[in-house]
C-alpha cells in the first residue's frame, strides 16, 4: 500500500498537542526515542469504573529498523487522565503538548533499561 500525502488542515486543532497533531495531519504522531528507535503513538482508552469510568493512556509502537517493515515492540504509559466517556478521556489526553509526550516516551525507554546507544554507535564499536 502506497502512502498518500494529505496537506495539513490547521483548522482541525493545535498541531503542538498530540490530539491536535493527529487531527491536523490525519495520522499518528511519530518520535525518535532516546534509544534511537522510531515510535508512533496512539491514544488508547480503557473502562476502569468509578465516577469517571474511562482512563486514557499512550501506546507507543516501536518500529523495526532492519528487515521487513513492521512493529517489533511497544511501550505503554500508566493511565494519565480519566473521563466520563471514552471521547472525554481521549480529548483530555489529546491536549498534552507534543514535547511532554516525547518526554514521557523517553522516560518509559529509560525505565525499560535501554542504554540510549544508537545502533550505528554500537556497530562502530565492534
Amino acid at each position: 500500500m502506497a502512502g498518500r500525502f494529505l496537506p495539513p488542515d490547521y483548522s482541525q486543532g493545535d498541531p503542538n498537542t498530540i490530539g491536535g497533531y493527529m487531527a491536523v495531519h490525519q495520522r499518528p504522531a511519530a518520535f525518535e526515542g532516546c534509544d534511537g528507535m522510531s515510535y508512533s503513538v496512539a491514544i488508547e482508552v480503557d473502562r476502569v469504573g468509578g465516577a469517571e469510568p474511562f482512563a486514557a493512556y499512550f501506546l507507543f509502537l516501536r518500529w523495526r529498523r532492519l528487515g521487513p517493515q513492521g512493529v517489533e515492540g511497544h511501550l505503554e504509559s500508566d493511565y494519565l487522565v480519566r473521563g466520563r466517556t471514552v471521547q472525554e478521556a481521549r480529548a483530555r489526553l489529546g491536549r498534552m503538548p507534543l514535547s511532554e509526550v516525547k518526554r514521557l516516551l523517553d522516560t518509559l525507554i529509560a525505565a525499560r533499561g535501554a542504554t540510549g546507544r544508537r545502533w550505528w554507535d554500537a556497530a562502530s564499536e565492534s
